[in-house]
Formats: C-alpha cells, sequence, structure tokens
C-alpha cells in the first residue's frame, strides 16, 4: 500500500509513535528531499536504512506509476519534507495513480500547519479555505487575490518571507484595510510567533522584514445583507419562475441574511 506520512512541522516532539514506527519498518521511502529524511532519520534516533526515492515535483509525473506499481507487492511510506504529503507538496500524483490501479491507500496523520495556523488565528474555524501559495508574480497573485474577495469563508495561504510584505499589501488593496487577519510564523519552533490584527495593521507590522515559515490566515468577507424589500422581490421573482414560496424563502433567506419565515410572510402579503 501507499502509506502518507505527517512529519514535524518544526518541533520533533511532534512525531507520532506510528511515524517512527512506520520509518523503523519502512523499506523504500518516497521523500519531497531524501537529504531531509535522511536527518529526519538519525534526529528520531531510527536506525532502519530503507531505500530513500526522491519525489518531487519536478520527477512526480514520471515517478508515480513507478512507485504504484511497486506499493502493489511491497508498503511505501510517502513523506514530504514537514507536515502531511499532498497538500502543498508531493504525493498527490502518486495517490491519484494508486487509486487507479487500485493500490491501498492509507494515512498517518500528524502535524499540520494549516490546521495548527487556523487554530491559533482567533479567526472563525467552522468553515474555512485553503489556497497554499499565491502567484509569485504581483499582477497574477492580485488577479487571484481579487477573486477571492467576496470569500465568507477564513482563508488560509502559504507564503515566503520574501514575498509577505508585498502579499500583505496586495491582500490589504484587495480585501479591505480592515478584514481580519492572521500571520502566523516558525509555527511549533523555538520563536513561533502568530501576529493578529486587520490587514493595514499587518502591512505596517511586516514593513521591515519578515522571517521563517509563514502561514497567513484572513477572516471571511461579511455576507453583503439585501435590503428586505428587495429580497422579497427576489422571492417574487423565483415564485413566478416555478418555485414554490416556502423554497423560494428559504433560499433568499440563506442568501441574504434575511428571516425565511419573514420573507414568507411578506411575499403572501403581497401576492395577496
Amino acid at each position: 500500500m501507499i502509506i502518507l506520512a505527517a512529519t514535524p512541522i518544526g518541533n520533533l516532539g511532534d512525531a507520532t509513535r506510528r511515524l517512527v514506527e512506520a520509518l523503523e519498518a519502512a523499506t523504500v521511502i518516497a521523500a519531497e528531499d531524501t537529504r531531509t529524511t535522511q536527518r529526519l532519520l538519525a534526529a528520531l534516533g531510527v536506525t532502519n536504512r530503507p531505500q530513500l526515492v526522491a519525489l518531487h515535483d519536478h520527477n512526480e509525473k514520471q515517478r508515480a506509476g513507478e512507485l504504484a506499481t511497486r506499493a502493489q507487492t511491497e508498503d511505501v511510506l510517502v513523506l514530504s519534507d514537514a507536515g502531511m504529503p499532498t497538500v502543498s507538496d508531493p504525493g498527490y500524483g502518486l495517490v491519484a495513480a494508486a487509486v487507479a490501479l487500485g493500490v491501498d491507500v492509507t494515512v498517518l496523520p500528524g502535524p499540520s500547519a494549516v490546521l495548527t495556523a487556523l487554530a491559533v488565528s482567533g479567526l472563525p474555524t467552522d468553515r474555512f479555505a485553503f489556497e497554499g501559495f499565491l502567484p509569485r508574480k504581483g499582477g497574477d497573485r492580485r488577479k487571484a487575490l481579487s477573486r477571492l474577495a467576496g470569500e465568507e469563508r477564513t482563508t488560509v495561504f502559504f507564503e515566503a518571507p520574501s514575498r509577505i510584505a508585498e502579499t500583505l499589501v496586495d491582500m490589504r488593496d484587495a480585501f479591505g484595510a480592515d478584514r481580519r487577519a492572521a500571520v502566523c510564523r516558525e509555527l511549533t519552533k523555538l520563536h513561533e510567533e502568530t501576529a493578529r490584527g486587520t490587514l493595514a495593521e499587518l502591512v505596517t507590522w511586516a514593513a521591515d522584514g519578515v522571517r521563517g515559515e509563514i502561514v497567513v490566515v484572513v477572516g471571511g468577507a461579511e455576507r453583503a445583507r439585501v435590503e428586505f424589500p428587495d429580497a422579497v422581490t427576489q422571492v417574487l421573482e423565483q415564485v413566478r419562475a416555478g418555485t414554490r414560496l416556502k423554497d423560494a424563502a428559504g433560499e433568499v433567506a440563506a442568501a441574504t441574511g434575511h428571516s425565511s419565515r419573514e420573507l414568507y410572510q411578506a411575499a403572501l402579503a403581497v401576492k395577496g
């Protein structure tokens, strides 16, 4: 089978017992960077010396089929440099190839920069979206952010320290200066820090440069509240199109934030 194993994102103490056991038993490891995996084995005191096969962004298309076929007869342990393989890291192509061949895929859960940052951000966690890394070029990045300006869920991004100051400026311009956000750096490490505030405040905070591994968490856009008469009109338009009044009231209420019952009663009164 294919075994996707989460590795520490900073603090080695976060390595799970299942990860250590899997490293001790592995005969072959597909690793994002074999040198990083060698250091991890040494740091965790693992004496096993499995075959290390590089699996990264530049060779995954070529290696995926070969490794998936190999996983038909032996376990292949898959590691990224930190966190869970396939999440902004290599592994998705291998999993897809394994599924196509009917090879079992399992996961050894563990550290996640996405969930760690989300939990510590102080922003809503009930609904969220993960966007990974934004485009490197400023124009492309601004276009991507403009498309996300109306996203109502909390959104999580990865960003390089060399680009974080520019990215926060672009976020401020796209989302508004008052949008709440958090910049989390060096999560689980000695110098872990989370800066919280409005995007305008965070632009100022990052102006002199920020170091370390960075995750940005941005609060969702506030739902634009449609005026009540306009919402009633929307309900009536749906009714004229053939939707039941109760269903139309429910749909418009969900989209506008108004009470479904009040919309139903108001539309009923207009209909006479």
